[in-house]
């Protein structure tokens, strides 16, 4: 069985770019959760994917809440329908269980961060902790580079180290560091059924895009080519909301976490960055994995849209926007 988003989706120029995009480590080792960002109810019927030999699962990681915006986490398979591009499908696998996550949080250290820095270093240390000993940490820093600063680890210390490690400088290469994200999380590969992770990106950044050398529409197509559901968090002074730049960077977190399923944070103080970790740690502790094989036999890597609908007054459903299709025989 191939899951969609654990499959590699590379292009020759893409991958060369990554490596020029791409700085060495800064260190080896990693992180360890000292608790859970949430409970989950005990119990509850969960279905892991049976791998077999060229069938093609669509997978889908599923955030429910109620009307006042709180985690609906006890659900049935019975009560989740699945469409793509209208029509319904058929879950062929279900888990409501918290499992495990590859999770690269990225920091922006560009110039304009330099008095927020500290404060932000903090929230992201508070938000490393809620990971746990199976779950998969890294940290990037961006400024005018992308600095893999701490690769895939589960050992706190590492994690923590690398964060306070971040200084300020330098111009804004948001789009390099998703897309090095990106790149990085390909590699988190699943051997076994056990090793399947749920993968996130969590981004903070204070302001617009200066020096990538990928674009935006490059950036968000890998995004949609994956199985990674975005957060972004954009950090905006009274006096930058209003300025056009500023509106311009702020649709750009916008559509990137809305595509893969995430959500975006615009928080009115610094101080609130830890609360919106905390709302993020909470949200990844709630979520569905669910699975299907799809109706359409095409293998033309065309734009599949999804849509999903839960059997539950008031509750509302959030994933992916779609995916691309197989190609190939």
């Amino acid at each position: 069985m191939k899951v969609r988003g654990l499959t590699s989706w590379p292009t020759a120029c893409l991958a060369v770019l990554a490596l020029m995009l791409i700085a060495p480590p800064g260190g080896s080792g990693g992180l360890r959760a000292q608790g859970q960002a949430s409970s989950r109810p005990p119990g509850g019927a969960s279905q892991q994917p049976s791998f077999r030999a060229n069938i093609d699962i669509v997978s889908m990681s599923v955030t429910v809440t109620d009307p006042p915006g709180r985690y609906v986490t006890d659900l049935a398979r019975e009560q989740f329908s699945v469409f793509e591009d209208g029509t319904k499908q058929d879950i062929a696998f279900f888990n409501r269980t918290n499992q495990p996550i590859a999770l690269s949080l990225l920091i922006d250290t560009s110039a304009s961060m330099e008095d927020r820095m500290a404060t932000a270093q903090e929230a992201a240390v508070g938000f490393a902790r809620h990971l746990r000993p199976q779950d998969l940490g890294e940290v990037i820093d961006f400024d005018r580079q992308v600095r893999v600063i701490q690769a895939f680890t589960n050992d706190p210390v590492a994690l923590e180290s690398a964060i306070r490690r971040t200084t300020a400088g330098g111009s804004t290469s948001l789009y390099n560091a998703v897309y090095v994200s990106l790149k990085e999380l390909k590699k988190v590969r699943a051997k076994t059924e056990q090793d399947v992770r749920r993968q996130a990106i969590v981004v903070v950044s204070d302001g617009e895009d200066t020096s990538s050398l990928v674009s935006y529409d490059q950036v968000l197509d890998l995004a949609k080519r994956s199985e990674t559901v975005i957060y972004t968090i954009g950090l905006r002074s009274k006096d930058e909301i209003a300025a056009k730049a500023f509106k311009e960077a702020d649709f750009v977190l916008r559509q990137l976490a809305q595509e893969t399923g995430g959500r975006a944070f615009f928080p009115a103080r610094i101080e609130d960055l830890a609360g919106v970790y905390t709302q993020i740690a909470d949200e990844l502790a709630s979520q569905y994995i669910l699975g299907y094989v799809s109706t359409n036999s095409n293998r033309d890597g065309g734009w599949r849209r999804l849509a999903l609908r839960v059997d539950r007054d008031g509750a509302t459903a959030r994933t992916k926007r779609g995916y691309f299709g197989p190609t190939g025989k």
